[in-house]
């Protein structure tokens, strides 16, 4: 098969980029032709890769109908499969992802990244077209595939669950990890992915304020780059105002940020030495956390904010645990119980690390190979 991807794509630093990339890696291992429309950001110039076919300037609405046009005129292409996030694509909403899937003479399977339980009317719109128009719409837990159906009007036959997959790290040892980086002695709580207003960072902050006393030898790392978007906007405004939280609660021997976008060998060395993640996301409508997903794929005890994603997938197999409510007090008391607890974290990892073994790319990949077969051979009986 010819599967062209459209979405963000490296070298730009974002969750969907990263997405994209670990997609195509993988299906290419397993035999595929891929290929690439990146939705470009005007305000940096990228050095695209060569399989990058087709670049679309984010706010620029007459690229979106001339790129799927190009398409139509590739007889290469099969399928096409359109990430969707309302945020990475131009207009109100992204809607004018709508100009291009409207031109768009080729088959598209629409992967949801985000899919609110309450959304705008126009958010509702956008998203309710770009399922309608659809061959299939791919979903990655059962709480957004019934939303999928139930708000946006999908049909529930092309509704599909494909879980958001993760990177096959290289799994090492904690002990060596924290002698190697620098942290032999200390109890890791870990956050990491782009750093932005909506992630619960300073929550995450707090928490650590309440759990200090009793364990002196915790460490918070806050891992990741702030998001490029809000350093265009405002600068470093947000991470200032963490570091001065940090400093006035008198914790600057127990916070650590790293502030870059680290490469997959790395991040799993992180993972791997951390000894509980936290996910402090504050909004109850996060639907993916691509972050909480890697935290699974690697083992790792999680404590985690009452989100959708993490309600689903640490929650109901009691994978980790999930406070009431997204606050340091009720965060502070479930890590306190972990650290308190030697054998607790042991399960919850174990717990963690099955589910993580079915969610590693190169299965994922495999399922939206299955996707992509069934849906080609049903256009070819059709016609």
């Amino acid at each position: 098969m010819n599967i062209l991807n459209v979405g963000t794509y490296p070298p730009q630093h974002c969750g969907i980029a990263s997405f994209s990339k670990d997609l195509m890696d993988n299906l290419k291992k397993l035999g595929e032709s891929i290929s690439i429309a990146a939705v470009s950001d005007p305000h940096y110039t990228y050095d695209y890769p060569n399989e990058v076919s087709y670049v679309m300037r984010r706010d620029q609405k007459i690229d979106y109908a001339k790129t799927a046009n190009a398409i139509n005129e590739n007889t290469s292409i099969d399928l096409v499969i359109v990430q969707h996030e309302y945020g990475i694509y131009g207009g109100t909403d992204g809607n004018y992802l709508l100009d291009f899937t409207k031109c768009l003479k080729k088959p598209f399977v629409l992967v949801t990244h985000t899919v609110l339980p309450v959304p705008t009317v126009n958010q509702r719109t956008v998203l309710r077209n770009l399922c309608q128009q659809s061959v299939a719409v791919v979903s990655m837990t059962r709480t957004s595939a019934a939303l999928a159906s139930q708000i946006y009007e999908a049909a529930p036959e092309k509704v599909y669950v494909i879980h958001h997959g993760v990177p096959a790290f290289q799994k090492k040892d904690r002990h060596l990890l924290k002698q190697e980086y620098g942290f032999w002695g200390k109890e890791l709580v870990t956050t990491f992915g782009l750093i932005g207003p909506g992630k619960g960072i300073e929550i995450g902050i707090r928490t650590l304020k309440e759990l200090v006393t009793q364990h002196r030898n915790l460490m918070y790392l806050i891992v990741g780059r702030t998001h490029p978007m809000l350093v265009k906007h405002e600068g470093e405004q947000y991470r200032g105002m963490l570091t001065d939280l940090v400093i006035t609660l008198g914790l600057q021997d127990n916070v650590r940020f790293v502030n870059r976008f680290l490469e997959p060998e790395e991040l799993g060395d992180y993972l791997y030495m951390t000894d509980i993640y936290l996910s402090p996301y504050p909004q109850a409508d996060q639907a993916i956390s691509g972050t909480l997903a890697y935290a699974l794929g690697c083992g790792r005890a999680i404590v985690s904010t009452p989100y959708l994603y993490a309600k689903e997938m640490v929650a109901k197999g009691q994978r980790g645990l999930v406070s009431p409510d997204a606050t340091a007090e009720s965060l502070a008391e479930l890590i306190n119980r972990i650290l308190s607890e030697p054998f607790l974290k042991i399960i919850l990892e174990q717990r963690a690390a099955k589910l993580g073994g079915k969610i590693k790319w190169p299965y994922i990949a495999g399922q939206y190979v299955m996707l992509a077969e069934s849906i080609l051979k049903t256009k070819v009986v059709a016609i």
